[in-house]
């Protein structure tokens, strides 16, 4: 007669073979002391792919998530849309994903409930936006796009860290204070409330075709917490250049 193998039997070899879990797997990448790449994936075969050409972490881009529905970036994919196809890219994979998860969809509580809906899902972490819900792409109308109230802004950093089950699960805090022209003071006046309110780091971003406004924020912001950046308009700039700089 056949008995079930229970985890305590498995001998200690196999348990060594397991992968890391992938959110511990996000975490060691964002607290790399070199440079790390993470490429964007938007359904299950561009994940596949991107883990099969060696990358070791996966972003899962709210444009690209949205195009591949057909609609635009501002919300129009329902986060239950984004999260089914976050469910076959996580089952296609054994890398972490980051999602891009634009505003959060919502307020504080609407928050929540996306963090326990990603681990539940083996999603490793999300990024939020400072920008007002339904979002506008950042390259848009940029310097008219408003930005959130800081304060409401930390409460949904708070209430995402408060709702993770798993230590090693990150929240990313992006700062919109470049794109919308606020200015480098108000981008680390922003940056500095959103590390205090318990975000893992901070993804700063810039619409300029020079990598100028991210390197001057990474001077000023030194190595408080990791620096995440998305090189969509300053693509050509050398990886030496961020690699250098500490990002």
């Amino acid at each position: 007669m056949a008995s079930a193998v229970t985890p305590s039997a498995i001998p200690p070899a196999e348990e060594s073979k397991r992968p890391p879990k992938k959110a511990a797997q996000f975490r060691r990448l964002l607290h790399s002391k070199g440079l790390e790449f993470l490429i964007e994936a938007h359904n299950g075969l561009s994940a596949k792919i991107g883990q099969e050409a060696g990358f070791k972490g996966l972003w899962a881009s709210g444009l690209c998530l949205s195009a591949q529905y057909g609609v635009r970036d501002s919300n129009e994919a329902s986060w239950t849309q984004i999260m089914e196809m976050l469910e076959f890219m996580a089952d296609a994979t054994t890398i972490p994903i980051l999602l891009d998860g634009d505003t959060g969809y919502g307020n504080f509580n609407n928050m929540q409930r996306l963090v326990h809906k990603l681990e539940q899902r083996d999603i490793s972490a999300v990024c939020i936006e400072d920008k007002l819900f339904p979002k506008t792409n950042s390259f848009i109308r940029s310097e008219a796009q408003p930005l959130a109230d800081m304060d409401e802004f930390c409460g949904k950093i708070k209430a995402g860290k408060d709702a993770q089950l798993d230590d090693d699960f990150s929240l990313i805090a992006r700062v919109e204070a470049l794109i919308a022209g606020w200015g480098l003071e108000e981008a680390l006046r922003r940056a500095e409330g959103y590390h205090a309110a318990g975000a893992d780091g901070i993804l700063i971003h810039s619409k300029k075709s020079t990598p100028d406004e991210v390197l001057a924020f990474k001077r000023e912001w030194g190595d408080r917490c990791p620096v995440v950046i998305v090189p969509t308009k300053y693509y050509s700039t050398p990886t030496e250049v961020f690699r250098d700089n500490g990002f």
